[in-house]
């Protein structure tokens, strides 16, 4: 078998471009111009790039959302998202949820510091994320809220996480000081997806509530799967996208598998980018790359993909912001994936 060395053209035909400073001030225009340099400025110019080809296919875009992203003012890019469909499912951590609605009934979080006295902290009932405080007392005020929210539903049968997120997405948007994640996605009729639920604040408020007042309220947790397998498997196309990693991101990633399964004709996500700060010799799904998720079929063979290695608190702001500035026409006229929603999803992609 004759194997041709590649030429040296093969490799050096592509320059770095330096990246100028000119009249597009933009942010679009400085990630498009940042796709033509290197690094993780490159990676960051190029998930633009993907986000907007997702876009503008025929695609059913499902996010994962982990990390403390709306303690740390990530909340209204997400609600952004939700509200003009840049993305068409979020499946993400009870904690994100449960510091949306307490930011959604007029709390808030506190700029802070890392470096701090917490057994002070903790005897003033000050609650600390890195260098974002809270008060304890608001939040078990929320819990009381979740666990009153939870028994006022029919505790005769079980609930998918998407069901209990809508239907509390009705309530908060009757008592909403602005329309968050939940109250977004509600409004949008996007779903919701939380699966490791009971691993945060909804799990602490409900269970406390079935051990104090006897609520026998509980979650279909398999549903969940079924429901984001059968999302796979009746779109057209499918894209990922990211922001850091756990449950949520390994949960739209067996999608594929779970579909396959069920016997569903699926090839894997067409579209996939990552935002995150793991690596992925340390073995965990958080840092796994677009190619060993491939070996699963949870990636399509040739799907569009790219990882940047950022904090998502830096990336999320400056595509989001990209595309709110730049993609306002492609946003309006694509073609949403819709769903009704009941007991049972539908959906129409």
């Amino acid at each position: 078998m004759n194997h041709k060395k590649p030429k040296e053209a093969h490799f050096l035909n592509r320059p770095t471009k330096p990246l100028p400073i000119d009249r597009d001030s933009s942010v679009a225009g400085l990630l498009e111009k940042m796709a033509g340099t290197s690094f993780q400025g490159r990676s960051l110019g190029e998930a633009y790039q993907v986000w907007t080809n997702m876009l503008k296919d025929r695609t059913t875009i499902m996010m994962g959302m982990a990390g403390a992203m709306v303690p740390a003012g990530m909340r209204r890019l997400v609600a952004y998202m939700l509200k003009y469909r840049l993305i068409d499912c979020l499946v993400t951590t009870g904690a994100n949820l449960f510091h949306d609605a307490h930011e959604t009934l007029g709390r808030y979080h506190y700029q802070g510091s890392p470096t701090v006295d917490d057994e002070l902290l903790q005897d003033l009932m000050i609650d600390r994320m890195y260098d974002v405080y809270a008060s304890e007392r608001e939040f078990r005020n929320l819990d009381a809220y979740i666990g009153d929210f939870a028994a006022s539903l029919d505790n005769s049968r079980s609930y998918t996480t998407r069901e209990f997120f809508y239907h509390l997405g009705k309530r908060l948007a009757e008592q909403a000081t602005e329309d968050g994640i939940i109250v977004a996605a509600y409004k949008a009729k996007v779903p919701i997806y939380c699966p490791a639920i009971v691993d945060s604040s909804y799990g602490i408020a409900i269970a406390s509530h079935r051990y104090l007042k006897g609520n026998t309220f509980h979650f279909d947790l398999v549903q969940d799967v079924v429901e984001t397998a059968r999302l796979a498997a009746e779109s057209k196309s499918t894209g990922v996208i990211y922001f850091g990693g756990g449950t949520p991101k390994n949960f739209i990633q067996q999608t594929e598998v779970t579909a396959a399964i069920m016997k569903a004709n699926v090839a894997g996500h067409k579209y996939a980018m990552q935002v995150i700060t793991d690596a992925a010799h340390w073995g965990g799904l958080s840092g796994c790359t677009f190619e060993e998720a491939q070996s699963w079929g949870k990636i399509m063979k040739g799907a569009s993909r790219v990882t940047v290695h950022c904090d998502s608190t830096i990336a999320m702001p400056m595509l989001v912001t990209a595309l709110a500035h730049r993609a306002k026409a492609i946003i309006k006229s694509r073609h949403k994936p819709e769903f009704g929603f009941g007991h049972e999803l539908t959906i129409k992609a």
